[in-house]
């Protein structure tokens, strides 16, 4: 007797960014992605502004940020992206700026985060954005939402933590997975509804500065740190109440990596040590597999 396994997603490699870096934003799908600012590591500490675009086989300059940073938030698509939170320029300077890209270029919004932070996660669209969590001076709570224009307070998370990931379709409708509290590596989930958190399946493997993509009853979570000097390549899945681990694992165990595009369909791009290395998930493939009964 015959029957289709699972033999689960698979990590292949992808083109490299021009511009090695982490803890950085990304935005888009596997085949239409947008990367931008991050931290290139010494010795040149400082936020970086480039942008580079992804067609699925390599990347390419585009406009420039107008500020600087490392450690922001990210939503949107590859011709509608939104950077915004984070840390400026070279000194330790929060900023809650807000810039809009277009697909070629940058511009500011006139008003920006209310609760400055960094190593925050976050969700949604250009004109649906949610920004969680994070590190404003003390692991933070707070939950701001984006409708195009203004920021406008939310439901608190019932964990503050930082280096958490993030991702849901729209404000209304996110993920939070992951992060650290004090020294501790988070496995705890929580969904987001539009006022408030609720409490998810948690991860199997603990960890900070992961990565995610997808919705919030289809994410995929990868990558990410479990103790200092140790990064992770797990990969799992989360169908909308628990996670499921993936057979196989990135190639490159790495945290600070941009996530983007969805659970069957997703990209990792950069991370620490600062790297150009890419890999590309594609969904679950099938073999046939001989079943026995007794």
């Amino acid at each position: 007797m015959k029957g289709y396994r699972s033999l689960g997603g698979v990590w292949a490699s992808g083109g490299a960014l021009n511009t090695a870096r982490g803890i950085f934003g990304g935005a888009g799908t596997q085949t239409a992605g947008v990367v931008f600012g991050g931290y290139a590591g010494a010795p040149t500490p400082a936020g970086l502004t480039s942008t580079e675009l992804y067609n699925g086989t390599a990347w390419t300059t585009s406009g420039n940020l107008g500020t600087s940073r490392y450690g922001l938030g990210q939503a949107g698509t590859q011709t509608a992206a939104l950077a915004f939170g984070g840390i400026a320029g070279g000194a330790p300077t929060l900023t809650g700026s807000t810039e809009k890209f277009n697909g070629t270029s940058w511009t500011s919004n006139p008003t920006g985060m209310s609760t400055l932070r960094r190593a925050m996660g976050s969700a949604g669209t250009q004109t649906a954005a949610l920004g969680f969590g994070g590190n404003s001076g003390v692991d933070s709570t707070a939950t701001e939402s984006f409708n195009g224009s203004t920021w406008t307070t939310g439901g608190s998370l019932s964990t503050g933590r930082r280096y958490l990931a993030g991702c849901g379709a729209s404000n209304t409708a996110a993920l939070a997975f992951g992060g650290v509290v004090s020294t501790t590596v988070q496995s705890l989930t929580e969904e987001y509804d539009g006022s408030a958190w609720t409490a998810g399946g948690s991860l199997n493997t603990a960890r900070k500065s992961l990565a995610g993509a997808g919705t919030q009853t289809s994410a995929l979570a990868f990558g990410g740190i479990t103790a200092p000097g140790a990064g992770s390549a797990a990969t799992e899945l989360y169908n909308g109440t628990s996670w499921t681990s993936n057979p196989i694992s990135m190639t490159t165990a790495r945290g600070y990596s941009a996530g983007l595009g969805t659970q069957t369909s997703a990209l990792a791009a950069g991370g620490f040590a600062a790297v150009t290395t890419t890999e590309e998930y594609t969904d679950p493939t099938f073999a046939v597999q001989k079943i026995t009964t007794s």
